[in-house]
């Protein structure tokens, strides 16, 4: 519990924190930003590392100053763009192995045939739309790669999907992360991201549930 209270302390005051790193740092903060957000990204055991508001937050710190922002547009769309085909190849190659045992409790070969259809129809919609959703877009580009998606298709939602996330929250927290409303409630706000950025999967959970329930 002290743990889980020390990362939601951390997640709220990203601005604290940050802060901390840059004056501890200086230009090493580059490269742990983007170490944070290749992991979110491309590991499938770190989905809970922050995403969005640490986006905004680093935004609205190179805003004062303390980071050049294009430059850290530019490095971060790099990160989440390598984590995803990271991703994207641990699935493609993992998938196949585990697959192809018998069915059993846990691996359904007919999971896999039903992944790669749906990636067939709608793969780039959800490469693309899953950036936005914590937990999700971890494991959307390791699912692409276990449905073996196209890659050359792949690449062009992933990237695409990268430069818009990365964009909406580092230009968005530059333009208005300083402004004296936002920063002043920073904390609320950052939890309004946080609440907001994982509100379609509570209502898709939800949605599933009531939808089982009823049948």
């Amino acid at each position: 519990m002290e743990l889980l209270a020390q990362f939601f302390d951390i997640v709220l005051h990203l601005d604290k924190y940050l802060a901390v790193l840059i004056q501890t740092y200086g230009a090493w903060i580059y490269l742990i930003l983007f170490l944070i957000i290749y992991c979110e990204t491309g590991l499938v055991v770190t989905p809970f590392l922050p995403g969005d508001s640490l986006l905004f937050v680093a935004g609205a710190m190179a805003a004062v100053g303390a980071m050049d922002v294009h430059g850290l547009f530019a490095l971060l769309v790099t990160a989440a763009f390598l984590g995803d085909n990271t991703n994207y190849w641990i699935g493609r190659y993992v998938g196949p192995r585990v697959f192809k045992r018998e069915r059993s409790r846990f691996f359904n070969p007919e999971h896999i045939q039903r992944t790669q259809r749906f990636y067939e129809k709608h793969g780039g919609k959800t490469v693309v739309m899953a950036r936005f959703l914590p937990i999700v877009r971890t494991f959307a580009p390791f699912v692409a790669g276990i449905g073996r998606m196209v890659y050359p298709r792949f690449m062009f939602y992933s990237f695409s999907g990268s430069v818009f996330w990365i964009g909406f929250f580092v230009y968005g927290g530059y333009y208005f992360g300083n402004i004296p409303f936002v920063k002043n409630n920073l904390t609320a706000f950052i939890l309004g991201i946080v609440v907001v950025s994982i509100l379609p999967g509570i209502v898709g959970f939800l949605r599933q549930k009531l939808g089982g329930a009823k049948s």
